[in-house]
């Protein structure tokens, strides 16, 4: 597999260092954190991020994301998730950066598995139009902690075969697949062609209804069964990147190169294990 740095492991660094200590450590490709690429363009060009992914030779994987897509207002829709899909599409476009990663709201209450399967297809259609204008790709990724719409790999399986777009596949983060209780069947079922993107990461032993981000660790350093999880990726024919996204504030107070060379090391120890 491919390794990808993922900006929100060394969330306190702007763009150009993730670039820069993605580079110096050795990574494939980098997933852009959207906020710094925000902050980025504030002052600079696609132009001058072109120079410096060229510079540090690691490739755009991802822009990190469109939240909150579903189950908002007409107007929210329209100001803060359809048009944040088309501007981040535009850039990804630019950039040659194949996904932009997606992401489910919170669960409303009251509603069926029946009605958040309608809406997420429903507003899947719509953003992967928007995308496709662009020949970017979207991956949905579920949030396994509660209270969200879309929680468990099965269902966002379920989601994504439902909305039958080319363009639309999924993330599987290996802490949202444990803290949601995911199962290795479910991985099973997938086609590894829709799988765009794993987030590899591991977790503190705490009950995972008190798992939080701020829980996460370097592969290989917590509970996480990720040997079986990689396991049956590699069975159903997965290749692809493996992304290190960890939201640990005690990581984000380390040097960011720092944080990159051990986030490798971890999970490069990890894949070929």
């Amino acid at each position: 597999m491919l390794l990808g740095l993922n900006g929100a492991t060394t969330m306190r660094a702007d763009l150009a260092t993730d670039i820069r200590v993605a580079g110096q450590a050795g990574y494939d490709v980098v997933e852009l954190w959207a906020a710094k690429l925000d902050r980025f363009l504030q002052k600079h060009t696609t132009d001058d991020l072109l120079r410096l992914l060229l510079a540090a030779k690691v490739m755009p994987y991802s822009i990190n994301s469109v939240e909150q897509i579903t189950f908002r207002e007409p107007a929210e829709y329209r100001d803060q998730v359809a048009s944040r899909c088309r501007y981040l599409s535009e850039i990804a476009a630019r950039l040659k950066c194949p996904y932009i990663v997606v992401v489910p709201s919170d669960k409303p209450a009251g509603v069926t598995w029946g009605e958040i399967l309608e809406e997420s297809v429903r507003v899947l259609h719509d953003l992967a139009a928007i995308a496709s204008e662009y020949e970017v790709a979207l991956a949905f990724e579920f949030i396994g902690q509660a209270g969200r719409s879309v929680a468990m790999l099965d269902k966002c399986w379920e989601v994504v075969r439902a909305t039958n777009r080319q363009n639309v596949g999924l993330v599987l983060d290996t802490f949202h697949f444990y803290a949601g209780g995911s199962s290795l069947a479910a991985i099973r079922q997938l086609d590894p062609r829709k799988l765009f993107i794993l987030h590899l990461n591991d977790a503190e032993d705490r009950p995972k209804c008190e798992l939080s981000d701020a829980q996460r660790l370097f592969p290989g350093l917590g509970v996480i069964p990720l040997q079986p999880i990689i396991a049956a990726l590699r069975a159903i024919g997965y290749d692809g990147v493996a992304s290190v996204e960890i939201f640990r504030p005690e990581y984000w107070a380390w040097e960011p190169l720092r944080v990159a060379q051990e986030a490798k090391k971890h999970a490069e120890a990890v894949l070929k294990a």
